[in-house]
């Protein structure tokens, strides 16, 4: 955030919009351009998927971003491993550091969303449900107090019993790893340090916890990916 050294009242800020629905983008901009215009101007750049976001996040002709608003669902750039906004958003932690990040998202799962905050630790996070207008403005003025603002949704989730909450340890995420990955079962104590028996009973753990008693491992996999047990 610059101060406008010929006019002292006015606040620069460059922004960024990343979305695949251009009309959103113009609903954000909308929103951005409305907030007190006598004392802040916004510089907005927009992307429509990681691609071209990544080309501009990592141009060094790129003046460094304030705030950013990140869908966290939209088309990839699988040679520079970024599939999703969180991905994104670590690429924005590495290159500007002191952005602001906003994300925006579908999912309503409860543990997707702590392991979204957990990862990422958004200034922003916002189920697209809950948007509007209005709280669109309210969550971008808390954000630009450097405040953090969760949407109703979200905070009604994290006020609910966390024991309702999926809670895997290290060597469970390890394991739907590289289930995941197509390692053989009978491999996986190479890479993690307990027995082969502790594992199939940690594999049938998992599928109790997730309700796939007798599921198979694809469906284990899909199940804890669609759970935000495994990215």
């Amino acid at each position: 955030m610059t101060i406008d050294s010929t006019t002292e009242s006015t606040i620069k800020n460059n922004i960024l919009i990343v979305d695949d629905h251009p009309f959103i983008i113009e609903g954000y901009k909308n929103a951005i351009t409305r907030y007190n215009p006598k004392e802040f101007e916004f510089f907005i750049s927009q992307a429509n998927d990681c691609k071209s976001a990544y080309d501009i996040i990592t141009n060094p002709d790129t003046l460094a971003f304030d705030i950013a608003f990140l869908d966290i669902s939209m088309p990839t750039y699988e040679e520079k491993g970024l599939f999703s906004g969180e991905d994104l958003a670590k690429l924005l932690n590495e290159f500007m550091p002191k952005c602001k990040i906003i994300l925006l998202t579908m999912y309503t799962e409860l543990l997707k969303i702590k392991n979204i905050i957990d990862t990422i630790n958004p200034s922003g996070l916002v189920i697209k449900n809950d948007l509007t207008f209005d709280e669109l403005l309210f969550g971008f003025d808390k954000v630009i107090k450097n405040e953090t603002y969760y949407s109703q949704s979200i905070q009604k989730m994290m006020d609910q019993d966390q024991h309702e909450a999926m809670e895997i340890d290290l060597f469970d995420k390890q394991i739907l790893f590289h289930i995941s990955k197509g390692t053989k079962i009978t491999d996986i104590p190479q890479y993690i340090p307990i027995t082969l028996s502790a594992i199939e009973k940690r594999k049938q753990n998992l599928k109790e916890l997730l309700n796939l008693v007798d599921g198979s491992d694809i469906e284990l996999v899909r199940e804890a990916k669609n759970k935000g047990l495994l990215f």
